[in-house]
């Protein structure tokens, strides 16, 4: 029950009336990255709700920040087409925030530009689309800090919208395989479940931001899809 006092947190959101979050918006354990027309007022929502704080950009010029940005605490990895202006907005606020933090853009020969979308991760492993490069591989493990593995999740190469997962928990695909299943579990060391969000859409980071403190989801995921949700994820 509320206490008095107590203010309820908001967990579901859109984002230009858009209820895939996840290709918006991009968050660690640190700060989430939102697009930068977003409202004080939305804005304000989120942190609250991820018990983080947020830095409100473009990235390579465009609002879909969520499938062009991937990062945990240890760094970030960008589009090869970020711009300089919107990196140097994120490296000052992590110096204003006494935060330290690599930041990366693909390489540029990698066919695959869109690093939200290919790579899955948290705080000490990471999941990547099986056909990117060795030299994507490598610049993953470097910025992030992390073992990386090549995957699959419910048969889709795009795993970084496939899944979510935290330092706590992994929420994936509901069609991912035994073996997919297995494989994230042993590599992660964390306990992974299957889910969905929005009425039934099994594309979880597309519509889910979430780390150890706090999660935001799309507004049409319905009250077993978040209890799904926070089982997963240790709430």
């Amino acid at each position: 029950m509320k206490r008095r006092g107590e203010q309820e947190i908001t967990r579901l959101f859109s984002v230009d009336g858009s209820s895939y979050i996840g290709v918006f918006a991009s968050c660690t354990e640190s700060l989430v990255l939102l697009p930068s027309h977003i409202s004080n007022t939305l804005a304000t929502k989120m942190e609250r709700a991820l018990a983080v704080k947020a830095v409100r950009t473009s990235i390579a010029g465009s609002s879909l920040v969520g499938c062009l940005a991937v990062g945990n605490t240890n760094g970030f990895i960008f589009s090869p087409y970020a711009l300089d202006s919107e990196l140097r907005k994120i490296r000052e606020f992590l110096r204003a925030q006494g935060l330290r933090a690599k930041l990366s853009r693909l390489p540029a020969g990698e066919k695959m530009t869109a690093a939200g979308n290919i790579i899955l991760a948290n705080d000490t492993v990471a999941l990547v689309h099986p056909q990117v490069s060795e030299k994507t591989v490598d610049l993953v493990a470097k910025t992030l800090g992390v073992r990386v593995y090549k995957g699959t999740i419910g048969g889709l190469k795009t795993v970084g919208m496939a899944a979510v997962a935290t330092n706590k928990g992994i929420l994936a695909h509901k069609n991912a395989t035994r073996e997919e299943l297995e494989f994230l579990e042993e590599s992660f060391e964390l306990p992974v479940e299957i889910g969905s969000v929005n009425l039934g859409v099994p594309l979880i980071g597309a519509a889910l931001l979430a780390n150890t403190k706090g999660y935001a989801v799309g507004y049409e995921t319905t009250g077993a899809e978040l209890g799904r949700i926070e089982d997963a994820l240790g709430f």
